[in-house]
This record gives C-alpha cells, sequence and structure tokens, in this order.
C-alpha cells in the first residue's frame, strides 16, 4: 500500500511539473510576445486590443477595462517574475493614459477612448473602474509611484458606491425591474479587496458569494433575488455561467489565506466540482458559456459557444484545489480540461489563443483579440498556475 501510494505521488508531481512546463513556454514564448509585439500604441500611449489572428490591429480603440487589465498584468510580471525594464515601460505608458484620458468629470470611466484619448463610449456599469483600479495598484508596486496607490483606493470607494447605487452611473431604477444580487459585482468587488487586502470586504464578499448558492444543484448561480423573492420566472434567476462560478471559487478559496476556515473551504471546493460538473458539455467537451439551471432557453444568443476565459479559470482553479488538498479527483479533472483547452483554443501558428468556438470547438472568430478579450485571462491563468506549481514543488502544498 505504501509502494502504491508512492508511485502515486510521484505521477501527480510528474504530471503538476508537466503542465507547469506547458504553461510556462506558453506564457512566454507565445502568449506574452504576442502582445508585447502588437498591442502597444508606442505614439499616444496604452494599448490596442482588437487585434486579429495575426496581430493586425482592426479597431483602434482603446477598452479601458482592457487597458486596465494590461497594466495589472504587466505590473504583475514586473513585480513577480523578473523586473524587466520592457513590462515597467509599457505599464507606465498605460497607466498614464489612463490618468490622463479615461474618466470623466465625475471621476467615472468611460468603456472606450479613441486612439488618442478623447471618448468614445460610456457604459452604465463599474467594471471599467474596477480594473483601472487593480492595474493602477499594481502599477504603483512596480514603480514606486505614490499617486497611482492614492487614485486606485480612491476608485475602490467610488466602485463600492457605484454599485450599491447604480443610479450614480446613469441606470435608474425602474418599478418594473427585478431587484438582483449580482455574482459579477461581488467576484469585482473581492478582487479589488484582495488586492488591498482589506480584510473586512473580503468577509463581506464571502458572505454574499455565498448567498448564491443554488441549494437543489449546489451550484452559483449569477443572479439571486432579496430573501423572500422567487424570480425562477425569469431567464436572469435561474443564470448559470460555470466560468464565472470557478472563478469566483477560486477567489473564494484566496479569500481563505486571510481568513482560515476549514468548513468554508471545504463548501467552497465542492462548489466548484458541481459547477464543473453541471457545466461540462458531456457531448462535445468543454465548458458551457451560459445555462439555464432548468434547461430552458437563454436569453443570451451565445450562450452555446465556447469561450477561452471559462476554460483558463477552470485550469487555474483545478491546479489551486489539487495542489491545496492532494485529491486525485482535481488532478483528473485539470486532466480532462487541459486537455480540451490545449485542443481548441491555442493558435500555434501567430501565438495566443483563440476567443470564441463553436460548440463543436471550432473557432468562430479569427480574432486574438477585442473589446472583451485582452491580456489578461490567459496570461494571468498560466502565470498563477506555475506559480502555484512551483510552490508545491518546493512543499509549501500538499500533492500526496
Amino acid at each position: 500500500m505504501g509502494k502504491d501510494h508512492a508511485r502515486a505521488g510521484r505521477r501527480y508531481t510528474q504530471a503538476l511539473k508537466t503542465f507547469a512546463d506547458t504553461y510556462r513556454q506558453d506564457l512566454f514564448e507565445s502568449v506574452l510576445p504576442f502582445w508585447m509585439r502588437h498591442s502597444i500604441d508606442q505614439e499616444h500611449g496604452g494599448f490596442f486590443t482588437c487585434l486579429d489572428r495575426d496581430g493586425t490591429i482592426y479597431d483602434t480603440r482603446k477598452y479601458v477595462w482592457l487597458n486596465g487589465r494590461q497594466v495589472w498584468m504587466l505590473s504583475r510580471l514586473y513585480n513577480q517574475v523578473e523586473r524587466r525594464q520592457e513590462w515597467l515601460d509599457a505599464a507606465r505608458e498605460g497607466a498614464l493614459f489612463l490618468r490622463r484620458h479615461a474618466r470623466d468629470a465625475e471621476g467615472r470611466c468611460y468603456f472606450a477612448l479613441t486612439r488618442e484619448g478623447a471618448p468614445a463610449a460610456f457604459q452604465r456599469k463599474p467594471y471599467g473602474a474596477v480594473f483601472m483600479m487593480i492595474g493602477l495598484l499594481e502599477y504603483s508596486k512596480a514603480s514606486g509611484e505614490q499617486w497611482a496607490r492614492e487614485e486606485s483606493e480612491a476608485l475602490f470607494a467610488s466602485i463600492r458606491r457605484w454599485i450599491a447605487a447604480p443610479g450614480l452611473l446613469g441606470r435608474p431604477s425602474l418599478p418594473g425591474s427585478p431587484r438582483f444580487s449580482q455574482l459579477a459585482d461581488i467576484m469585482v468587488v473581492l478582487s479589488m479587496a484582495l488586492e488591498l487586502e482589506a480584510g473586512e470586504v473580503i468577509r463581506e464578499c464571502m458572505e454574499a458569494a455565498f448567498r448564491h448558492v443554488e441549494p437543489n444543484r449546489g451550484i452559483l448561480i449569477e443572479n439571486v433575488p432579496p430573501a423572500g423573492e422567487n424570480l425562477l420566472d425569469l431567464p436572469e434567476g435561474r443564470l448559470f455561467c460555470p466560468g464565472h462560478a470557478v472563478e469566483v471559487c477560486w477567489f473564494m478559496l484566496h479569500a481563505l489565506r486571510h481568513h482560515p476556515n476549514a468548513a468554508a473551504q471545504e463548501r467552497v471546493l465542492q462548489l466548484m466540482e458541481n459547477s464543473l460538473i453541471f457545466g461540462w458539455d458531456e457531448d462535445y467537451e468543454g465548458l458551457h458559456y451560459f445555462m439555464d439551471i432548468q434547461g430552458r432557453p437563454c436569453l443570451q444568443l451565445e450562450a452555446s459557444l465556447k469561450l477561452w476565459w471559462p476554460h483558463t479559470e477552470a485550469i487555474y482553479g483545478l491546479v489551486y484545489a489539487y495542489t491545496l488538498t492532494g485529491e486525485a479527483k482535481w488532478l483528473r479533472w485539470l486532466e480532462r480540461v487541459h486537455t480540451y483547452t490545449y485542443r481548441t483554443f491555442p493558435d500555434r501558428e501567430h501565438g495566443e489563443w483563440y476567443g470564441y468556438c463553436d460548440r463543436y470547438g471550432k473557432p468562430t472568430h479569427t480574432l486574438k483579440g477585442n473589446n472583451y478579450k485582452g491580456c489578461f485571462h490567459v496570461p494571468r491563468a498560466l502565470l498563477f498556475s506555475i506559480q502555484r506549481i512551483e510552490e508545491a514543488s518546493h512543499g509549501n502544498v500538499r500533492t500526496d
């Protein structure tokens, strides 16, 4: 029995090393070079994200939330991987572009800017500000520039107000509009609180996320009404996004490093497993994008697509779950998700990943970036997975 256990341990350790080698090669030889070559606007600052398969720019507008994400990504690489000047220089130009152009007179963030920085579109949501906030915060750690931290903290306070009172962003409260707690809002506040190590806000987000558990299936659904209301007759009340659910779960596992709780950890892991089981396409593999928990039609016409980011979040979530628990089921899930993902999304000719595939795994678009896909989900998941596996290899987490 002891020999069998030792052999299993060696197999799992070798499997993790193989994954880490793949992710390292992909990150530093394919994904990052693609964005460094094609996305940086050397003339006006900031980043292009609407890039075709070979990196050709097909829309010169700058999208605020994706620029914030790229500032964060490059700053994080500089802070935690290597103090490479090209990463810091690009992050600085992105941060300064956002500082100069991203906000209106009331401090609200635009959704899109022209190449030169003129306002091009406004979205009545806080998410542009969210990613500007984490980008500036990480950049402040890389550069030591105090203005970036101060503006980041001010944005954090504003974002919390905007989420609590959407009317401040121009979203009126209409009498017939359903009232929901949105999982996306909880996730972004938790992500910011983790960056700031804001303990009380982290606890609040954990409690709020647990209120999104759908009791019959044990999964995290997107929208839940106030206590006592039943809105399952609306598609919004039945909406499940496997990628969001898994992403929130690993955020919660990160939060539990600050506030250890064995029972909560086990609950989160069960939520992740249930979300993967319910969200996996048993006919064609991969994670569904959107689902109706009762099997009824989704309003989202793109629901049947397979997207890049749910799979990146699942890869890192599974790496984390396996190294945390040592339970073989997580490694089996990782092998399953990894195999599908690397068969489907990476472009081995031009680098980076396709973002959008049909249900059968064939790309529906040639683009590598647009107004929603940028330098974030893929490199973040690869970096986090590498770092977590390296921690495991040094004996800091379990792999038995």
